[in-house]
């Protein structure tokens, strides 16, 4: 069996993290989405929340791909988490060139502490390219349409959210 390990803060999960997911669908027979317990980051939401929106946006992607996709979370390091889930891939999006400097140093230190987890690169569509969970989270805070960025749920939960704030 196939599994591959998705991992990020998904704070909160967007079209540009829906597209990869479904690309990485396509590639394993199980999918992980694993979820960081950053707390320096601060997450807007907590990790109940976005575990439950991963879980409720993955079930019918998982039902029309076939390829069983289940929220993880975890606060180790990424490597141990792969071992954990025995993931065989680690699936990273990329966004821009950017990322993809951040992203060769994490797969040379992931590499040198497991070399037989292998990281494999997946571009969303280029709709999507430009989404990231920092960016959406801005503009919703500021009161602007991110409806556009992420699912119609998500996106009444953001709303939700910064109304309340």
């Amino acid at each position: 069996m196939r599994i591959g390990l998705y991992p990020g803060t998904f704070d909160p999960i967007t079209l540009g993290h829906i597209d990869i997911i479904r690309r990485a669908a396509a590639l394993v027979d199980r999918l992980v989405i694993g979820v960081a317990i950053n707390r320096d980051k601060g997450p807007l939401f907590d990790l109940e929340t976005r575990v439950a929106m991963i879980e409720s946006e993955c079930r019918a992607l998982s039902e029309e791909t076939g390829t069983e996709i289940v929220a993880h979370p975890f606060e180790n390091l990424l490597i141990d988490c792969a071992q954990d889930v025995g993931a065989q891939i680690i699936v990273r999006g990329l966004r821009a060139v950017a990322d993809f400097e951040y992203e060769f140093q994490m797969v040379g230190m992931n590499r040198s502490l497991d070399d037989s987890v292998e990281t494999v690169f997946l571009m969303a569509e280029a709709r999507h390219q430009a989404i990231a969970s920092k960016l959406v989270k801005e503009i919703a805070r500021l009161g602007g349409d991110v409806s556009k960025f992420v699912t119609p749920p998500v996106h009444e939960a953001l709303v939700k959210r910064f109304d309340g704030a």
